[in-house]
């Protein structure tokens, strides 16, 4: 098992808090880093049988930086803003985030 790097480390210390990420495109999304503690969630499927997902995986901070975010708030290029109650970004997406600064003296675990 590969060891788990700083921003990652610093994003789950964000869990639960307000963060900001700009987006590559431009676009910045300021929402509450979400964490879902339901273990599993069933979802309808095309088929008779559910999809059943791990949303612990799906909707942290994961190693590929990728996040979700709740009651977020949506700056385009053009100056518009608009409300969206949940988002996923993909980390591939992010150009950079900003954390609570209470976190600046954040104890991590470096090895």
């Amino acid at each position: 098992m590969a060891n788990i790097g700083i921003p990652t480390k610093l994003l789950a210390e964000s869990l639960g808090h307000v963060i900001t990420v700009e987006l590559k495109t431009g676009q910045v999304y300021r929402g509450k880093l979400f964490d879902c503690k339901q273990p599993e969630h069933k979802f309808k499927s095309l088929s008779r049988t559910p999809l059943t997902l791990n949303l612990n995986l799906l909707l942290t901070a994961e190693d590929s930086l990728s996040i979700s975010l709740t009651n977020c708030t949506v700056t385009h290029r053009d100056g518009r803003v608009t409300q969206l109650d949940q988002v996923y970004i993909r980390g591939q997406s992010v150009r950079f985030y900003v954390v609570p600064d209470m976190l600046a003296q954040a104890p991590m675990l470096v090895q």
